[in-house]
């Protein structure tokens, strides 16, 4: 009578029942696929937070072609500038035309930008008008509870004609889903809280810096905010290109995010005394 070895089968390679050894190349097959999902490689990629900063999306989403076409209209060059600059050579940018700049102050309610003060005091000193702004993430924060940070972390505002109101930042989330998980409703009314919470704390209406692709996917393409709030377009093209419902004109163009020194350049849409004047109020 023939003697079966334990833990062998009949075709001589161990392991064990068929059904059991079926059953564990699923679940190793279905975990495989779980850990290479596109949603688990995202979460993976995404950046540490607060380092966000303003345009970082634009080429991703909208593309890039060519540089601005020259026109007749008069424009004031402009840059904006984060942590991810480090320390900024003001004199460098100030003899290139640059009159005017924007530093990334927040993120959230967890973040302040370290060179904030070398970036926003070193263009004032070099004779720039300059402003603060705030990159949103309306998934972690209410508008009014971020609005209130930025105001107490650089983004207020003084009536010195140096000094431009707050810019709040709405652009496609690097961390996670585009919208930050919010219906098109649900973010016109976080922005509302923002905006009316940064208008109670400084007397200014804020900037609303975006791309016309993200507001019309995240808020619906809505004009509510066009009368009240300038608006700082982001295109990475010959021309601004279609701006969101209810706005006849931008006030300012982010053109490109690889220009001379520090990168991110943008243009006012007029001369000099119209920074000035927005400056003012």
């Amino acid at each position: 009578m023939p003697v079966r070895r334990s833990g062998t089968t009949r075709t001589g390679r161990t392991g064990g029942p068929p059904a059991r050894r079926t059953a564990a190349g699923t679940l190793l097959v279905v975990l495989s696929l779980l850990l290479t999902s596109p949603g688990a490689a995202s979460a993976a990629d995404a950046p540490p937070r607060g380092s966000a900063r303003m345009g970082m999306g634009v080429v991703a989403h909208d593309g890039r072609g060519g540089p601005p076409r020259e026109d007749r209209a008069v424009q004031t060059e402009g840059v904006d500038v984060s942590s991810h600059q480090g320390n900024v050579d003001w004199t460098a940018l100030w003899n290139s035309g640059v009159r005017w700049n924007y530093v990334k102050a927040t993120e959230g309610t967890y973040y302040s930008n370290p060179y904030f003060a070398q970036q926003y005091n070193g263009s004032y000193d070099i004779g720039m008008i300059r402003g603060a702004y705030h990159f949103a993430t309306p998934d972690t924060a209410s508008g009014a509870a971020q609005a209130d940070y930025f105001v107490d972390h650089g983004g207020g505002w003084s009536r010195d004609g140096r000094t431009l109101p707050g810019a709040l930042d709405m652009e496609w989330n690097p961390y996670g889903d585009t919208c930050y998980g919010k219906s098109q409703s649900a973010m016109v009314g976080w922005i509302r809280d923002f905006l009316d919470r940064y208008r109670a704390r400084t007397g200014r209406d804020a900037v609303i810096y975006t791309a016309t692709s993200w507001w019309t996917q995240c808020t619906g393409n809505h004009s509510g905010f066009a009368a009240t709030n300038p608006l700082w377009i982001a295109r990475y093209n010959t021309t601004p290109g279609t701006l969101p419902a209810g706005w006849p004109y931008h006030t300012m163009w982010q053109y490109t995010s690889s220009g001379p020194i520090v990168g991110d350049h943008n243009r006012f849409n007029g001369a000099l005394d119209r920074v000035v004047a927005l400056a003012n109020g």
